[in-house]
């Protein structure tokens, strides 16, 4: 969800496995030469929705990364079943007073342009959850947490997964 701080615990996980951190959001406007705002404004949401897929998919088959979605992204089952095919989804699970917190005083977030951006983050969120929660990893993301406590909680719930991190043995 915007605002869960998908960018930046995302760069900092990429950091601390030593992988590149991609956004899907900053490769479309790479591709289109123009913002998200812009492009929504522009081609509808519709059309952004099949370029993100288009570019989750480019770099899903890329060398393993962090990859930040926008929020919506993962609404698509499409996406989803990339994702879980080709690598992890991890929710960052915060409330709604978090996530205005975060994103009330932004400009960048064409979804919010309404009469009333709170009720309709509240709503989206509410819509969302159940989607969210088919996420294969599920992190609190929670007001007071910092960006190393909040990296090292998807690290450790990252090696609850099975076969995600190779172990090498030593002989001796």
């Amino acid at each position: 969800m915007m605002g869960c701080g998908k960018t930046t615990i995302g760069q900092s996980l990429a950091q601390a496995l030593g992988v590149p951190f991609l956004d899907s959001d900053e490769a479309i406007e790479e591709a289109a030469q123009m913002s998200v705002t812009e492009i929504f404004a522009r081609d509808g949401e519709a059309f952004f929705r099949a370029r993100e897929s288009e570019i989750i998919e480019r770099l899903l088959r890329g060398a393993p990364a962090v990859i930040s979605t926008g929020g919506g992204a993962f609404l698509s089952e499409a996406n989803r079943r990339m994702i879980a095919e080709r690598g992890m989804s991890v929710w960052l699970k915060a409330d709604v007073e978090t996530l205005w917190t975060r994103v009330k005083a932004k400009s960048n977030r064409p979804l919010l342009k309404t009469a009333d951006p709170k009720a309709t983050l509240r709503h989206m969120l509410e819509t969302r959850l159940p989607v969210y929660a088919m996420a294969q990893v599920h992190v609190e993301a929670g007001p007071q947490t910092g960006v190393n406590a909040m990296t090292d909680r998807v690290i450790a719930a990252l090696h609850q997964q099975p076969g995600l991190f190779r172990t090498e043995c030593q002989n001796g």
